[in-house]
């Protein structure tokens, strides 16, 4: 059977702990191959513990992470972006006072060719041809892309410097961690449109927001977790903001397990 037979990413069982409190308990999901996966729920529902999983950031107390069928150990980001999986936190983790090619190139910076790569010298001519081409390839918006500090730009272009980021490393997915918190309409509807973007490369996308209108414009399904369990897992077609209330707060499972009179 080939890897495109399989999910992408495939969580069976994840489950993970502090102390007394169960943050994720026995969730199950699937990733598949070009597909944007929401991940939905109330403040402490568990999401930011599973996606952690699936990073690498932590490691599960139980269950099993797959990729393209094959069983994975991930003891850390590292492992995970072996795999071709790259996450954007929601802090960013740009450097305010580097330029976006310094940023973009981070810790995987490219050196010269012949003697000079041996002392460690840069080849930053090349990194600023990449990062254009990076840049260029997502339609991002950018003033300059070398001279110019990050914390120059706006808010929305600084997400989209992130995201590109992921999206230069990550060959199979990117999770993203309210991509588009404190971002302004139209910094948003670029974010969103930069995700399609991403998706029609043939990446896949999981995306935790607590902005529905935003999950239901750009998700293909979407899972709601709620008190570290999993509690729906739908297509976003169709699928209603009324019904994800429902699912998040706990209505909709005390309506369907309410017996009739």
């Amino acid at each position: 059977m080939s890897a495109t037979e399989h999910p992408l990413i495939e969580a069976r069982g994840l489950s993970k702990s502090f102390g007394m409190i169960k943050a994720v308990d026995d969730v199950s999901l699937e990733v598949g191959h070009a597909e944007v996966v929401a991940i939905v729920g109330d403040n402490g529902a568990g999401k930011s513990t599973l996606v952690k999983m699936l990073s690498g950031a932590l490691s599960p107390d139980s269950g099993e992470v797959l990729v393209e069928g094959a069983p994975v150990k991930l003891h850390g980001p590292i492992d995970a972006r072996r795999l071709g999986i790259e996450t954007l936190y929601q802090d960013l983790a740009l450097l305010p006072n580097l330029d976006v090619t310094t940023n973009l190139f981070l810790g995987r910076e490219e050196k010269v060719s012949g003697p000079l790569r041996l002392l460690g010298v840069l080849s930053r001519r090349r990194m600023r041809r990449e990062a254009w081409r990076h840049v260029k390839d997502l339609r991002i918006n950018l003033p300059r892309i070398y001279g110019t500090p990050v914390e120059s730009l706006s808010g929305g272009q600084r997400q989209s410097v992130a995201i590109a980021r992921a999206m230069v490393w990550a060959s199979k997915l990117v999770i993203m961690d309210e991509p588009t918190a404190a971002l302004g309409v139209a910094q948003s509807a670029a974010v969103i449109e930069l995700i399609e973007r991403i998706r029609a490369r043939g990446t896949s996308v999981i995306i935790i927001s607590h902005i529905l209108p935003h999950i239901l414009e750009v998700a293909d399904r979407i899972v709601v977790i709620r008190h570290g369990k999993k509690v729906g897992d739908l297509p976003a077609d169709g699928v209603t903001q009324d019904r994800l209330i429902g699912l998040i707060v706990g209505s909709e499972l005390s309506a369907l397990s309410t017996p009739e009179a």
